[in-house]
């Protein structure tokens, strides 16, 4: 990794979810947690813990120099709404298939 970025990623026991219009979207107790150097913790649901099939799966994919290619998903009213690195770089390996929103709330 470049010189003063660093990630680190831990196993949280927070109760967290994603709510969006009276709809939960994902809810945990054992999301990770990402911490990337000048952003805001980010937290990645395991799959199971999220609704996939109130999703749709976009054409959007961007690319992240320290993590890898994400891909996005979408509801009818909300874009590109979470997205998954489904083959990370090694060093966030962890976060492989899990889901991340914008806004997610802990409980």
């Amino acid at each position: 990794m470049t010189t003063g970025h660093r990630i680190t990623i831990e196993q949280g026991t927070d109760h967290v979810r994603v709510v969006r219009e009276g709809r939960i979207l994902a809810e945990s107790r054992r999301p990770l947690l990402l911490h990337e150097t000048g952003l805001p913790v980010r937290y990645y649901f395991p799959p199971e813990d999220v609704s996939t099939e109130l999703l749709t799966p976009s054409e959007t994919h961007t690319h992240c120099p320290f993590k890898g290619d994400a891909s996005y998903w979408s509801l009818p009213d909300a874009t590109d709404l979470v997205w998954a690195y489904p083959e990370p770089k090694p060093d966030v390996a962890e976060i492989k298939d899990h889901f991340c929103f914008y806004d997610t709330e802990v409980v």
